[in-house]
Parts: structure tokens; sequence; C-alpha cells
């Protein structure tokens, strides 16, 4: 597990993934086996990974990725590093044999993404990404909705995402500082477009053409040490996304919001037969018979409450955590050796919409996506 110093790789992957299924005696398959799991933790800081290792319980930790990738006893690389230095070690692993699972954006360009895919692809190995917010009740909850014909047809998809990410000098910023340098592999677009474009080719349909700005709105803030820095990244993307089906999508992106909504993100379905709005945990629903017929009059307040309109979703099932879901899942493809569905061709996809969208900012108008074959759940 390399990477599992950072926030994301130590508190979903680590803790409460791969040692919560470590701790309660592996993944059970459907036959009555049990799938056992322990980590090797890799990394640069020697001093943090072996406090983690104490603090865990985990046996073995490295700096050394070369001879933790020669060991045999080790069958899956997982990567959380920061952008710039995944590419070359998922190379190192695919070369070695291991299967790959990762974070994204797997690499910085979808060149060096159809890279991984053809290297993979040649050694044999089960390779997976990490989609997360596919797991996440409230968008479960939506997809029950979809496939249960809820919206009748689906006009429009409309995303808000962001908070205030602080500058650092007022008070200090809860993003690391290289997340607004370009250089380091950082930028709102690259960052969450990547989860966009599975969310919605896996929802609605894949993302056939875009139109997309890409903002620095805060040009400076200062880093872990207080230091200031020039931010070379985009911190906001606004985006327009034409799907399959004639589904058009809309999604505001911006670490320089402040939140006025139930969740740090939402999103809203409007269909035909009904609308929704989901988030993280939560999803409301108005359908087409309860749908209130409001009058323009600027004369005048509006005497209607409209949020209290949509009804809520109620929690019938239990919803674990999602990271974990998905590493379960990966796991269980890996032993039977067969793919997994969010596969590294699908991380392409995610960077290829990247791509098209900082063009689309940079020459102002919309671009389209040549279609890049790979699996899609049905």
């Amino acid at each position: 597990m390399n990477g599992v110093t950072g926030r994301m790789g130590y508190r979903q992957h680590l803790v409460r993934s791969i040692l919560a299924i470590r701790d309660e005696g592996g993944i059970v398959l459907p036959d009555g086996d049990r799938i056992q799991v322990e980590p090797v933790l890799l990394g640069r800081n020697a001093e943090k990974l072996a406090e983690l290792a104490a603090e865990h319980g985990v046996a073995e930790w490295s700096t050394d990725l070369d001879a933790v990738l020669a060991d045999p006893s080790i069958d899956v690389y997982f990567d959380a590093q920061v952008t710039s230095a995944r590419k070359e070690a998922i190379l190192d692993a695919i070369a070695a044999g291991k299967h790959v699972y990762t974070e994204k954006p797997i690499a910085n360009s979808v060149a060096d993404g159809l890279e991984l895919v053809a290297a993979a692809e040649a050694a044999g190995v089960v390779n997976g990404v990490v989609h997360d917010k596919l797991y996440l009740p409230g968008l479960q909850k939506l997809k029950r909705l979809i496939d249960g014909g809820f919206f009748g047809r689906i006009l429009s998809v409309r995303g808000e995402f962001g908070y205030w990410v602080f500058e650092g000098d007022y008070l200090p910023a809860q993003r690391p500082s290289w997340n607004y340098r370009a250089e380091d592999g950082g930028g709102m677009t690259l960052d969450m477009y990547c989860h966009w474009n599975y969310v919605l080719e896996n929802l609605f349909g894949r993302v056939q053409a875009v139109w997309s700005k890409s903002v620095t709105h805060i040009p400076q803030r200062w880093d872990e040490q207080g230091r200031p820095y020039q931010a070379t990244a985009d911190d906001a993307a606004y985006g327009i996304f034409e799907l399959e089906s004639d589904v058009i999508a809309q999604i505001n992106s911006s670490w320089a919001v402040r939140v006025d909504r139930g969740e740090l993100v939402e999103f809203q379905v409007d269909g035909t037969l009904g609308s929704a709005t989901a988030g993280l945990f939560g999803c409301r629903v108005q359908s087409r018979v309860s749908t209130p017929k409001p009058v323009w009059n600027p004369d005048l307040p509006t005497d209607q409450d409209f949020r209290s309109q949509w009804d809520q979703i109620p929690d019938n099932q239990e919803f674990g955590n999602g990271f974990r879901a998905q590493w379960e899942q990966f796991l269980a493809d890996v032993v039977a050796g067969r793919p997994h569905v969010y596969d590294l061709a699908a991380g392409v996809r995610g960077l290829q919409l990247v791509d098209a969208a900082l063009e689309s900012s940079t020459e102002g108008r919309r671009v389209e996506l040549e279609p890049i074959t790979a699996r899609v759940p049905a």
C-alpha cells in the first residue's frame, strides 16, 4: 500500500478498508471461503511508516518500492501517492506481476494512462481504479430510482460540489498545498473531473462532449509551513456535459465557495416523471403527481416552501463504507481471476474528460470526446 501516510490513503484505504477487513477475519466469499489480507506499508517517510505500523499492528513496512515488488508473497499493489509519482510505480508493479488497484487520476495524461492499460493487458494482471462515489449511500439510492424507472425519461443532471478551503494565512488550509500547484499534479479539473466522468457514465451515460471553464480564484495561498506560494492550479471548474440519450449535465466544482446546500456534493436529476436530489447520504424525491405549480410574480413573496415539498428516501438498507465495499469487490475479482469492472481503461476515460475540459477552457469552445473502449457495467 503505497501512499498511506496521506489523508485518503490512511483513513479510507488503510484504516477503514484493509485493516477493517483484516480485523474482522477477511472477506467471506459466496462459497464460505475467506480472503485474508495483510498490508505492507510503503512510502518515503520511514518515521511515519514505523509509527503507523506500530499503532495498527502491521508487521511490515518499507521505503524501498523495488524490494517490496520483488517479494513473491505480495499479490496486489495499491497506489495512493501524488499523481505525478503514480505512473512509473504502477508500471513497475505490473512488470513485477502484481495486480494493481489505484486511486485516480491514474496518470497525468491520456497517453500515460493508455500505456498503463496496455501494460496491464499484456501482463494479464487484474487492475482497478477507485470509483468510491458510486458506493455513496445517496448515489446508491439514486441508482435504485434510475433502475426502477422513477424518472421516466431523464432530461438533465445538475451537480454542485465544493466548499471554502482556507488560504492558509487566516486559518490553516484543510487540504494539502500540492493540490493548488499544477507542477505537483494539483488542480480541480484534474482531481474532480475523473470522479464526475465515472459518476456520469455509470448512472446516466458516457460523456460525448464538454464545455468547461477552469479558474484560479485564489492566486496566492500559504503552505503547511506558513510560507506563501503562487497557486498555479485551478481551484474551480464549471462544466456542461453532453451525455448519451441527449441528457445534459452541469456540474460546478469549487474550493472557493461557501456551502448553502444540505451536503458538500449534491446532484439534482430531473425527468419527465419525477426529480431527485442526492448527496453523500441523503436522497430526496418529488414525483410528477406531487410537483407544485408555482407562478412567477416578482411583486409578491412566494408563499410556498419548495424544499418541504420533497420526500426523503428512507435508509431501508445498510450502507457500508464505500471504499471498503469496492476493495472487497476488487479482491474477490483478484482471487477469481476475473476482470474488475472499474478498470484502468475507465481511468483513462476520466483523464480524457480532463484533457477535453482543459482544452475547452483554454480555447473557449465545445470539445467532443472520442470513444475509448472498455467495460461499463450494465
